[in-house]
């Protein structure tokens, strides 16, 4: 998806100079999987991600990310549509969307990770883990807070 995609009045957009970074921080800081995350830290997982602007006109209002090498793996993560614009399906056309970028086409593996949004992923064809017995993890579930 070198070009823009658009629906029913929605543009789905790659260009990263079109991004509110304000606004990915005002809702990401409040996000349960980011809660507290510092600006700086947001500033540079964006400019190191491929990332997916979700504009209404000139509003921003939805974001994801993908961290991948665009060959082999690729991690979707930070997905969100602001509150006013869901129930429209736009979560599922944004990650339908996103794993038809070019970029992102022949990977072995793409995962995420998510406490509610599982049907949406479904939809999109991603699954249970096959195999979590291999798959291991460092979780730093505080890493944002500051030391007291």
């Amino acid at each position: 998806m070198l070009e823009d995609a658009v629906r029913d009045g929605y543009t789905l957009s790659t260009d990263r100079g079109r991004l509110d970074r304000a606004l990915l921080h005002g809702f990401l800081r409040e996000a349960y999987w980011s809660r507290g995350i510092p600006r700086a830290v947001l500033e540079r997982a964006i400019d190191h991600s491929l990332c997916f602007g979700l504009y209404r006109g000139a509003q921003q209002v939805g974001f994801a990310r993908v961290v991948t090498d665009q060959a082999t793996f690729a991690y979707l993560a930070d997905v969100f549509v602001l509150e006013a614009h869901r129930g429209r399906g736009l979560a599922t056309w944004m990650v339908e969307r996103i794993l038809a970028h070019e970029a992102l086409q022949g990977l072995r593996r793409f995962l995420l990770a998510t406490r509610d949004a599982h049907a949406v992923y479904r939809r999109c064809g991603f699954a249970a883990l096959s195999s979590p017995d291999r798959l291991m993890e460092i979780l730093r579930p505080h890493a944002y807070e500051t030391p007291p």
